[in-house]
């Protein structure tokens, strides 16, 4: 009898994997699901302990499903799992894989698709949550919430959106989803940066999404302009790059220095964009209204993460909203990432190309 091939579904928070690897026939196929993550193998701040404890975890297994970046995998610990042959990920890129490693091992590494189209899986469920995270923030909607459960009321004025100012650290394919909802629903003026976005892109962005291209006063529908101009002048900004060795960093003191005292600030790209020590000294002097963040540095957070234990909006301190990291984790993406992983799985056994393959 052929041995089974041992399969690793990782960090299914909400217990949804089992249902679609069911499909795998059990005689030959093992499937262990995961439902917690450990710290990540190549941060500074994982212990030793901890890094050979997901190297023993993951080292039976001949084929490994992760979801997104929840599980980095640096070469060190491609190295240390000697029975891996398949790799699956989630969405059409993973920042967190060394690739290199895979590729000089022969691992071929393949994702998942997210169609496309603006119904589809992915995009449209981080578009969504980015504009609740900063409708939450201006309508003060968390703090009123456990206001009135604690037997409190009002706490405080909400923000207005029309006429106000929007920057979008990057313009691309979900930057200008939530520029073109803000702008044509709620009436904000949008200006963009990023390190090579030029305004004739910004222009076709704009007519790509059926948006003129400058109002009637000739202001621009989507205005590129500085980052320090970005920063010191928008009333809400709104990260969206993808996170890469040159973009990791790239807002730091000096560019959360320039916001205005009543700014927002909303991270739904990936934490290490920012320079969290900064930010979170921001935060802890009071020196803007509010911040909604979905992602973190370390995910899931620690649980003596200053970003839980701090008292945020007492004492001086600005106001924090967290989620955690949910703006793709709609029911429908996750049924389709697995339901595609399942089909890769297959796939790979009949030696059939894999779509979507990384390495």
């Amino acid at each position: 009898m052929a041995t089974p091939i041992k399969v690793a579904v990782l960090d299914d928070y909400q217990g949804k994997a089992e249902q679609h690897f069911k499909d795998l026939d059990p005689a030959s196929h093992q499937v262990v699901v995961f439902r917690d993550t450990l710290l990540p193998y190549n941060h500074p701040a994982t212990p030793q302990h901890v890094k050979d404890e997901l190297a023993k975890r993951l080292e039976p297994f001949n084929v490994i499903c992760t979801m997104r970046e929840r599980t980095p995998f640096p070469g060190d610990l491609v190295a240390r799992l000697p029975n891996l042959k398949l790799l699956l990920t989630t969405g059409a890129r993973n920042a967190s894989l060394d690739l290199k490693a895979f590729k000089e091992r022969g691992i071929p590494v393949a994702g998942t698709s997210d169609g496309g189209a603006w119904t589809r899986v992915g995009a449209d469920s981080t578009t969504q949550h980015c504009i609740a995270l900063v409708l939450a923030a201006a309508r003060n909607i968390a703090q009123d919430d456990a206001s009135v459960k604690s037997g409190g009321w009002q706490t405080g004025y909400a923000v207005g959106l029309p006429g106000k100012t929007l920057g979008v650290v990057g313009l691309g394919r979900l930057g200008v989803r939530v520029a073109k909802i803000l702008h044509q629903v709620f009436g904000m003026r949008v200006i963009a940066w990023s390190s090579n976005l030029t305004q004739e892109a910004a222009d076709e962005k704009a007519k790509s999404e059926g948006l003129p291209v400058e109002n009637a006063d000739g202001e621009k529908t989507f205005k590129v302009v500085s980052k320090e101009e970005l920063f010191r002048t928008a009333d809400v900004v709104s990260v969206h790059l993808v996170l890469s060795d040159r973009s990791r960093g790239i807002i730091s003191a000096k560019d959360l220095s320039l916001l205005k005292p009543t700014a927002i600030f909303v991270n739904t790209s990936r934490g290490p964009l920012v320079v969290e020590q900064d930010l979170l000294d921001t935060l802890e002097k009071g020196r803007i209204r509010s911040a909604a963040l979905d992602v973190f540095d370390i995910e899931p957070l620690p649980l003596d993460s200053k970003w839980r234990t701090t008292s945020w909006g007492e004492n001086g301190r600005s106001h924090v909203l967290l989620s955690p990291h949910m703006g793709y984790v709609a029911e429908d993406t996750m049924n389709s990432w697995y339901k595609q992983q399942v089909e890769n799985i297959k796939r790979w056994e009949k030696g059939e190309e894999l779509p979507l393959t990384i390495v």
